[in-house]
């Protein structure tokens, strides 16, 4: 997936990393490792532009840009973050080149007792958390 990822990243930039010394990224926390990566490829590369990349939550890094912070490419794990962006003139029109999958994660003790996961979430003693608390 890697070599794919990278190609559309790149195709989103090149016009972006012709213009400027360095280019900025802000992409959500679940990219993270993908990103480096790529950002590593793209800055070893014949013309490569330095990266410079902000990670954290799509929300949070969509109120940023949509408060005037620059960057030249938003990689958001909502799609409404960057359409928001693209609505308030401040984006060009979205293209989406990856998706994420839901998980839940556990501890050990934590048992389904029969019922669905939708379910025994509901219960009063579960305590549920997100990416980005409170955002």
């Amino acid at each position: 997936m890697r070599p794919a990822l990278a190609a559309t990243v790149l195709a989103m930039t090149a016009t972006a990393a012709t213009a400027a010394d360095e280019l900025t990224v802000h992409a959500a926390g679940s990219l993270r490792s993908a990103l480096t990566a790529i950002a590593q490829d793209f800055e070893a590369a014949p013309g490569g532009a330095k990266v410079k990349l902000v990670f954290g939550a799509s929300g949070l890094l969509r109120d940023r840009l949509l408060g005037g912070e620059r960057s030249d490419v938003f990689a958001s794990a909502n799609m409404e973050h960057p359409q928001a962006l693209h609505a308030a003139g401040k984006a060009l029109p979205v293209q989406a080149f990856a998706r994420n999958a839901l998980c839940a994660l556990a501890a050990p003790a934590f048992a389904l007792n029969g019922r669905t996961l939708a379910q025994r979430l509901l219960d009063a003693d579960v305590k549920l958390g997100t990416s980005t608390p409170k955002a």
